[in-house]
């Protein structure tokens, strides 16, 4: 395989070709440079050989000025595509290190994740009915997603514990109520038996005075 077939960039093509022809032309003009010096070895070269000589010194001279001027742009072109490949392979630098930071940060979600899933949290300890029952007092939760059935049932529960709560401050208020109604009984009895106690011992000289007369 030849060294045009790797090259695909049009100017670098356009390069090769200018110096093909450039090399060509230089043959040439070696060549006919040898004919006119072997024809005329003891005396000067004649004038149509030395104007075919010029000629194609001019064309040699014109095609080498393209020549450099082709080099130029390719370098040109050369250190362009450097800064170019400079400045993606940065882009990539960058690109890679935010990918790994992104491998790291899900690597520590999933681990959050999973400790997160593993972590005995307090509502499952909640003394909670069973899901058929609840299903059954409730069935408007029963397409509902795991997630909204623990919430449903955990407000189930608070809801049950309230009413429960409401109902032992009832029940203490009354016990309060009754406690106060007992000692107010009982304070009544204590002044009634303190009364029954004075008429007694008020009615003693009463009582003598029918045993004398007795």
């Amino acid at each position: 395989m030849t060294l045009d077939a790797h090259i695909t960039d049009p100017s670098l093509a356009s390069v090769i070709e200018t110096s093909r022809a450039a090399r060509e032309q230089a043959q040439t003009l070696i060549d006919l440079i040898s004919q006119a010096t072997a024809a005329n070895a003891n005396g000067p070269i004649p004038a149509d050989a030395l104007t075919d000589i010029s000629k194609q010194q001019k064309l040699l001279n014109t095609s080498l000025a393209h020549l450099r001027g082709l080099h130029r742009a390719a370098h040109f072109r050369a250190r362009e595509t450097k800064s170019q490949t400079a400045e993606a392979r940065h882009e990539v630098d960058v690109l890679h290190l935010q990918l790994q930071n992104l491998y790291y940060e899900q690597h520590h979600l999933e681990g959050e994740i999973a400790a997160c899933e593993g972590f005995d949290h307090t509502y499952q300890l909640l003394p909670l009915i069973p899901v058929e029952e609840f299903l059954a007092q409730h069935p408007e939760h029963a397409d509902a997603d795991e997630n909204a059935l623990m919430v449903a049932r955990i407000n189930h529960e608070r809801a049950e514990r309230e009413a429960l709560e409401q109902q032992r401050q009832e029940l203490q208020k009354r016990k309060q109520k009754l406690i106060a109604e007992n000692k107010k009984r009982r304070d009544d009895l204590a002044n009634l038996d303190r009364d029954l106690e004075k008429f007694i011992d008020a009615a003693k000289p009463i009582q003598k005075m029918f045993e004398k007369v007795v």
